[in-house]
């Protein structure tokens, strides 16, 4: 793991868009997601109902935007897997997607990148269940090394 591969935010300006300029998640958090989810492949391209290096679907994506690459029309055929597949316009559906769905799902009263991982992986309306114990650890393992939030 490198630090460079976790640098996932990037202003409204450029690559992909954002339907919100307000930005929750850490780019340290953004980079344990997305190593959680794929070991940060951006190469992994989409199977089933998952695509990209962060596993996000086509509802999550509608949820967090529908950011595209370019500005392109969210409706444009293939914008979807498009923008998830591309590692900034994805960490963009996931920042608007946790604008609307944030929360404290640990009990501990902050919002932070242990919420935003639930969220990501459990759902905005089931983030306080369990997480498996392959995902926990590998989560763990990349917050002790690259530094919480």
């Amino acid at each position: 793991m490198t630090k460079a591969r976790y640098d996932l935010n990037i202003k409204s300006n450029q690559k992909a868009q954002s339907p919100s300029n307000e930005e929750p998640v850490s780019q340290v958090c953004l980079g344990c997601m997305c190593e959680v989810a794929s070991g940060c492949n951006t190469t992994i391209g989409c199977s089933e109902s998952l695509c990209g290096p962060f596993a996000i679907t086509w509802g999550y994506w509608a949820d967090g935007g529908k950011p595209t690459l370019n500005n392109e029309p969210s409706a444009t055929d293939g914008a979807y897997p498009r923008c998830v597949n591309d590692p900034y316009c994805a960490a963009r559906t996931i920042q608007g997607y946790m604008s609307k769905f944030g929360q404290d799902c640990t009990g501990n009263g902050v919002i932070d990148c242990d919420d935003y991982l639930r969220i990501h992986y459990l759902g905005a309306y089931g983030c306080t269940g369990q997480l498996s114990n392959k995902l926990e650890k590998r989560y763990k393992l990349c917050i002790a090394t690259f530094g919480n939030q």
